[in-house]
């Protein structure tokens, strides 16, 4: 693996740990009105990443055809239902509820999903630069690093800080945070070698991951955030989470 590649991979890698680290800050475990407020920033950010991250750069790469994005949407959708409805049964069967049974884990593996198509882009920009391509400069693919990195830091941060508040370790938290951003790398060096293979699937596997999200979206986190005594302060972090991940994915994407 060249040092050039390394250098792009590090940075939206240090972006994911960096959000992750911020569990490690906390001296309690987050409950009640915390916990929803989490839950509603990071609604926020995986819906807005879901259409500018994902939908809308599967429409450039699809030349505005809204098939591959359809069809990749309700796959996702399609998908993580199925898995819901698996991990409910094995749940109610295991005598020990493991973590990969607890309903939980969703909004884990709908960002472990999401990494990976986003970490195949920057891969697939890397293998253009490495073609001699006119169109990629090495310095507009660190911009495109540094852009995910940023937009990564929310990310590592929903990641782990809902996994403590709900009875995970931890450094357990975050470690699986940082993990998110290990399948981000695997994505873009699995692409930088295949890339001839998989651009072509690109759009689907966009789209794949923007179903996904927003299924665990609905399912999971937006009734998380309305239980408990009524309060304004999840809708607003809901609102305040989306608006700033459309923001860095528009000014840094």
């Amino acid at each position: 693996m060249s040092l050039s590649l390394l250098k792009v991979l590090a940075i939206p890698f240090i972006g994911t740990s960096l959000g992750a680290a911020l569990v490690l800050f906390f001296k309690n475990k987050t409950e009640g009105l915390l916990v929803r407020s989490l839950n509603g920033f990071a609604a926020g950010v995986m819906i807005a990443a879901s259409v500018w991250s994902l939908i809308m750069p599967s429409l450039d790469l699809s030349g505005g055809s809204f098939i591959p994005a359809a069809v990749g949407f309700w796959i996702g959708i399609l998908f993580f239902y199925v898995l819901d409805k698996a991990i409910g049964k094995m749940q109610s069967k295991s005598r020990y509820s493991l973590p990969i049974f607890r309903k939980s884990a969703l909004p884990l593996l709908a960002i472990i999903i999401h990494n990976f198509p986003e970490g195949m882009a920057l891969g697939v920009a890397f293998a253009a630069w490495q073609t001699n391509s006119s169109l990629v400069t090495y310095s507009s693919i660190i911009a495109l690093s540094v852009g995910i990195a940023v937009q990564n830091c929310p990310e590592g941060a929903i990641i782990s800080l809902p996994l403590y508040s709900r009875g995970i370790g931890k450094f357990k938290a975050f470690l699986l945070g940082v993990f998110s951003a290990v399948v981000e790398t695997l994505g873009s060096v699995l692409t930088v070698f295949a890339a001839a293979y998989l651009i072509d699937l690109l759009p689907y596997l966009m789209c794949f991951a923007a179903g996904a999200m927003i299924y665990v979206v609905v399912d999971e986190m937006w009734p998380t955030m309305s239980d408990g005594k009524p309060s304004d302060l999840p809708t607003l972090l809901f609102v305040f989470g989306f608006s700033l991940m459309m923001i860095l994915d528009i000014a840094l994407g």
